[in-house]
């Protein structure tokens, strides 16, 4: 497993080591059974989005929203199309800033929706607004090959 791939399960927080060839047949978390690529967009909080940040080999691009915010609900059907067309390659989450505002304070958002590249523990490139799957999808190409 030279090229193997750590990948914490969203759902129970736990770190799995995943074959880089393996990435598209649909690993599951050793510990609960839970899809670590499914291509659906997870629901984290702030520990768990945290610790995907510092622990997983792939790249993962985050949603900050809130419920009250038309433009983010407007834009969460997008970002899940943009979930199923970069899996297995990028992971997509979001974060509910009202429900977590320290992940609001601790990523210095500024205004929701806001998207946010993490890759290899560190913010790779961001972006505000709300966006169509395409642009979604694009940006986070282009960063992840840059």
């Amino acid at each position: 497993m030279a090229d193997a791939k750590k990948i914490l399960c969203h759902a129970c927080g736990q770190a799995n080591r995943v074959p880089g060839d393996r990435l598209g047949a649909g690993p599951k978390c050793g510990t609960c059974g839970a899809p670590l690529v499914a291509g659906k967009v997870a629901e984290l909080d702030l520990p768990t989005l945290q610790k995907s940040v510092r622990t997983d080999d792939l790249p993962l691009l985050v949603d900050y929203w809130a419920p009250w915010c038309g433009p983010c609900r407007m834009m969460a059907p997008e970002f899940a199309k943009a979930a199923q067309q970069l899996a297995p390659d990028i992971r997509l989450a979001k974060i509910d800033t009202q429900a977590h505002p320290q992940a609001s304070a601790r990523f210095n958002i500024r205004g929701i929706p806001a998207l946010i590249l993490f890759r290899n523990g560190r913010e790779v490139a961001r972006l505000a607004g709300a966006r169509p799957a395409a642009d979604i999808v694009a940006f986070a190409r282009q960063h992840v090959a840059a």
